[in-house]
């Protein structure tokens, strides 16, 4: 694989091994909405849905710690390879593979302990509080699983097996559409039923990617050795991942901003639309952040080998792609709102108010191919710091603030809150990709014409 990293094509390469990870962000996010579109068919389903809604922030912050440990660990092991330095690619894999064991405990215990305060927190009513509770108590108790699936898959992605890496994420999405109306229907058990079969899907998945990093083909090695915390290994880790870490944690800070805003200006019905918009965005984002992870392993390789030419045409080419899908699947949501509302609910309320939402809160997204592959390559060249400068500026200085600003100076206050992400997308975007052109310039000495 390292060969083919370093001589075949770009164009062809960054297909092999995008189209797996495109594909595994694709079944990700069914996996997310199915358990929303069956929810949504729950004869309570409106609250219930607002229950999930409430959930999300719990549960992006938990997965938060795979950005922290996957993705900061998996693009260093990378470099390592390009650089031909085995043990220290193996050093980084186990350090965080012990990492991402010691913060799932921490989870779970923190969530079974602090839930109702948490859900109280994350804008929960006196309606939507056991539904959220008999969902995450379930979740927090598969965390473990989660951790090291996501986590871990990330390590596999990044020596180039992008294929098994797809295979993980279609095992326990698979498992989870068919176990969702087992557990949610048939067993009677509506939102324990939803936590309940994700967690046993991510069970099995977790057993396969163990089982891929305990067998022959895998490049980089879980070693013994290795295993107990390095403060060498570990700063460098958690330097490249705080980004991804803060930008999965601040999406939490956001929902919970967002859920409590549109619970004090439009009530469970408004924060209902909102997990529906949230599950549009990740139709927007995950095929893209699947296009970053294919161009991750040539880029980080190539630059460790310093094949600059092959570093800045994966970059462009990938910008390219990215942005077309996001510009299409934008529009594709501006002229049919209806189309895509209706897939999680048949209440004409929901429909309606949810429909209006989506047309303004999804604008922005027609640009974000651009930022997406600009963070991802600030990562893949060990450049963490810029990654969470942009991350740490779009959501905490821009948008954040917005979703409390925009209702003290507009009539419509339920929709000014529903603006503040496209005003944030676009500033955060532009800002982002002059920066990064001088970046590019100056890191790989190369003429700037991206």
């Amino acid at each position: 694989m390292t060969e083919k990293l370093a001589n075949q094509k770009i164009s062809k390469l960054l297909y092999t091994l995008a189209l797996p990870a495109i594909c595994a962000q694709i079944v990700s996010l069914l996996y997310n909405m199915v358990d929303r579109i069956y929810i949504g068919r729950l004869p309570d389903g409106n609250l219930a849905m607002a229950a999930i809604g409430i959930c999300v922030p719990l549960t992006t912050i938990i997965n938060a710690f795979n950005g922290l440990f996957g993705r900061g660990g998996a693009p260093l092991s990378s470099i390592r390879l390009g650089e031909e330095n085995y043990e220290e690619a193996d050093h980084i894999l186990s350090n965080s593979f012990m990492s991402l064991m010691i913060s799932s405990i921490v989870i779970t215990l923190i969530v079974l302990i602090f839930q109702e305060p948490i859900l109280y927190l994350f804008g929960a009513s006196e309606e939507t509080l056991s539904y959220a509770q008999n969902y995450i108590m379930i979740y927090a108790l598969g965390t473990i699983f989660i951790q090291l699936t996501v986590g871990l898959n990330y390590f596999i992605n990044t020596q180039g097996f992008t294929k098994y890496g797809m295979a993980t994420i279609l095992l326990g999405a698979g498992l989870n559409i068919i176990l969702d109306p087992i557990f949610i229907f048939y067993f009677d058990m509506g939102v324990k039923g939803a936590a309940l079969a994700t967690v046993l899907a991510q069970s099995a998945s977790c057993f396969w990617v163990l089982y891929f990093f305990f067998g022959q083909k895998t490049i980089l090695h879980i070693r013994k050795k290795y295993l107990k915390p390095k403060w060498r290994i570990m700063k460098q880790i958690l330097s490249l991942g705080a980004s991804p870490c803060f930008m999965s944690a601040t999406e939490g800070l956001l929902t919970i901003s967002f859920n409590q805003q549109l619970l004090r200006f439009g009530g469970n019905l408004a924060i209902s639309s909102m997990t529906i918009m949230t599950s549009m965005f990740q139709f927007i984002l995950l095929p893209v952040e699947g296009i970053a992870q294919g161009s991750q392993p040539i880029i980080s390789f190539n630059y460790g080998a310093k094949n600059y030419d092959r570093v800045k045409h994966t970059i462009s080419l990938a910008m390219k792609v990215a942005l077309t899908y996001t510009l299409i699947a934008t529009m594709m949501m501006e002229f049919f709102p209806q189309c895509f509302v209706g897939l999680f609910t048949s209440s004409p309320e929901l429909l309606d108010l949810g429909s209006q939402m989506l047309r303004i809160y999804i604008f922005g997204a027609c640009v974000l191919g651009v930022n997406s592959t600009c963070q991802q390559t600030y990562n893949s060249m060990g450049e963490g710091k810029m990654s969470f400068f942009f991350a740490f500026y779009r959501k905490i200085i821009l948008l954040i603030p917005l979703i409390f600003i925009l209702p003290m100076f507009m009539k419509n206050q339920m929709m000014a809150v529903v603006l503040a992400e496209p005003i944030s997308d676009l500033i955060t975007t532009s800002t982002n990709f002059i920066y990064f052109r001088k970046f590019i310039h100056h890191k790989l000495e190369v003429p700037h014409d991206l």
